[in-house]
C-alpha cells in the first residue's frame, strides 16, 4: 500500500467542486499537498461558501478551465461527475500527469482491506446489506463511495484491522490506476450512462476496472445469471465466486429448495429461507445473494447474515414506502435512474401502477421498459427532458393512458387525482435527475415531501 506521504508537497489539481471533490481536496491539503480545486462553473452557480477551503490554503479556480491550470501539476484528481473525455484531462495525460479518481486516492490512503461493489443496478442495496452484515463481526466498518461520505474520507477514518465497504460507479472507475479491493463484486451489466461512456463496450470495460488489479489471494463475486458478468471470470486473477437465482452452484450463493445457500469447498451452508428476506422484489433476492457471498468471504457468520436479511427494510429512495392515502400506496424509487432498474421496480408489484417517469435522458433503449409498463401500469405520467422520447416509445407499444406534464409538483398531484385503490403510485423515473434536481436523493425527497403534503391536506 502506498503510504499517505505520497501526496506531501506534491502539486495536485482536483476537478469538480462537489461533495467528493471538496472532501478529497481538504484531505490532500491536510496531508501536505499543494491543492487547487477547480470547477467549470463559476462561484455564483455553485452556490457554496468556499472561505474555509481558502483559509486552509486551497487555491480556487472556478469558471473557465484553461490548460494553464496544469502548470507544475503532478496529480490530477477527478470527481465522479468529471468525464475523462474533457480536453483538460486529455491535456494532462499528454503532459504525463498522473490522472486518478477520488476512489484511487482512497485506495492509496486506506490501511484497511476494501470490499468494492459495482454493477448497473443494486449497488446501494447490496453495499448497505454488506455493511450491516460486517458490523456483526465486531470489526470497525466504514461505508462510502457512491453512497454516503466520500470514500477518501472513510479511508482515513477506518483503522487497519477494520474494513472499508465501497459502492463504486462506472464514473468512479474511469480514473482508477492501482485500485485493488480484496473482495470485488459485479452485480449486473445493462445499458446505462451511454451519454457519457458512448458505447456498451466502453461501459463494460469501466466496470471491469474493479477487478483488473486483483491477485490470486483476492475474490471476485459475479452474477452467474448475467452472461456478460459470468464471462468476466475468464479475465479475473482473483478467485471467482458466483451468485445465482436460477442455478445451484458448486462455488457461490444460490437459491435451492426455497433457501439461500452457500457452497464452497464441497460444503453447503444454509443461510435462511427466501421467504424470510424482508426487502421486496425478486431483484432484491439477487442483492441478498451477492451480499451473502461477499459476507461469507469477509468472515460473517451464517446466522448473522440471516438476522440482517430478516430485518433489513431497504435503502432510502429504492422502492421506499412513503405513505398510504385513501387506500393507495405511494412508493419512492427515485434511485431508478435507468430502464432496467425501473423494470425491476414495476415487477415488484402485483397491483396496477400509476407510474411517474422521465428526467435527464441517458439515450438508453426503452423497448422492454415500455413493454413492462404496458403490462403493469394503469397510467404513465411523463416529465422532464426525456418525456417526448419516452412518449414516442410508449406510443410504439400502444400504451393508451400516457400523460405529459411540465413540473414535478404537477406529476405527483395528477397521479394522486388518477389513483384508485388498490393501485400504487410509483416514482421510478428510468432517468437521471439532473434536468430538475441536483441528484436522485433530492428528487426522492421532493416526492416524499409532496406526498406528505397530500396526506396533510386530508380532512
Amino acid at each position: 500500500m502506498v503510504k499517505q506521504t505520497e501526496f506531501a508537497n506534491k502539486k495536485v489539481l482536483v476537478l469538480g467542486a462537489g461533495v467528493s471533490g471538496i472532501s478529497v481536496a481538504c484531505i490532500l491539503r491536510n496531508l501536505g499537498a499543494v491543492v487547487t480545486l477547480s470547477d467549470a462553473k463559476p462561484a455564483g452557480q455553485l452556490g457554496k461558501d468556499f472561505s474555509a477551503l481558502q483559509s486552509a490554503g486551497i487555491v480556487l479556480a472556478l469558471g473557465n478551465q484553461q490548460a494553464e491550470l496544469l502548470h507544475g501539476v503532478e496529480y490530477l484528481v477527478l470527481s465522479p461527475g468529471i468525464s475523462i473525455y474533457i480536453p483538460l484531462v486529455a491535456a494532462a495525460r499528454e503532459q504525463g500527469i498522473t490522472v486518478m479518481s477520488e476512489v484511487e486516492v482512497a485506495y492509496r490512503l486506506s490501511e484497511a482491506p476494501i470490499v468494492a461493489i459495482t454493477g448497473t443496478n443494486g449497488k446501494t442495496t447490496t453495499t448497505t446489506l454488506v455493511g450491516e452484515m460486517l458490523k456483526t463481526t465486531g470489526r470497525e466498518v466504514a461505508v462510502g463511495g457512491n453512497i454516503g461520505a466520500a470514500l477518501s474520507e472513510q479511508a482515513l477514518a477506518v483503522k487497519p484491522d477494520g474494513i472499508l465497504v465501497a459502492e463504486i460507479s462506472s464514473f468512479q472507475l474511469e480514473g482508477v490506476v492501482n485500485f485493488r479491493p480484496h473482495i470485488a463484486a459485479v452485480l449486473n451489466i445493462t445499458p446505462d450512462h451511454l451519454d457519457r461512456h458512448r458505447t456498451m463496450d466502453i461501459y463494460q470495460r469501466m466496470k471491469e476496472q474493479i477487478y483488473n488489479k486483483q491477485q490470486a489471494a483476492d475474490y471476485i463475486i459475479l452474477n452467474y445469471d448475467d452472461p456478460v458478468v459470468r464471462d468476466m471470470a475468464k479475465r479475473a486473477a482473483g478467485k471467482a465466486v458466483y451468485f445465482s437465482l436460477t442455478q445451484s452452484l458448486a462455488a457461490g450463493a444460490f437459491v435451492e429448495d426455497g433457501n439461500v445457500r452457500i457452497s464452497w469447498n464441497g460444503k453447503k451452508t444454509d443461510i435462511c429461507a427466501v421467504s424470510d428476506i424482508k426487502i421486496k422484489g425478486g431483484h432484491n433476492i439477487e442483492n441478498a445473494l451477492a451480499a451473502c457471498a461477499i459476507g461469507y468471504f469477509a468472515g460473517v457468520r451464517p446466522e448473522a447474515m440471516a438476522a440482517v436479511l430478516k430485518t433489513f427494510a431497504g435503502v432510502e429512495h429504492r422502492l421506499e414506502f412513503v405513505a398510504e392515502i385513501d387506500g393507495v400506496a405511494y412508493y419512492n424509487d427515485s434511485k431508478g435512474t435507468n430502464p432496467e432498474s425501473s423494470i425491476k421496480a414495476l415487477k415488484a408489484f402485483d397491483e396496477q401502477i400509476i407510474l411517474i417517469a422521465g428526467g435527464r435522458d441517458k439515450n438508453t433503449d426503452l423497448t422492454e421498459f415500455m413493454q413492462v409498463a404496458k403490462e403493469k401500469t394503469a397510467h404513465v405520467i411523463l416529465l422532464g427532458e426525456a418525456q417526448q422520447r419516452f412518449a414516442e416509445a410508449a406510443a410504439r407499444q400502444d400504451i393508451k393512458n400516457v400523460h405529459q406534464v411540465f413540473s414535478f409538483d404537477e406529476a405527483v398531484t395528477f397521479a394522486h387525482s388518477l389513483a384508485q385503490p388498490p393501485q400504487v403510485v410509483l416514482l421510478s423515473p428510468a432517468c437521471a435527475s439532473y434536468d430538475m434536481f441536483d441528484n436522485y436523493e433530492q428528487r426522492g425527497k421532493a416526492f416524499k415531501d409532496l406526498v406528505h403534503r397530500l396526506v396533510s391536506l386530508k380532512p
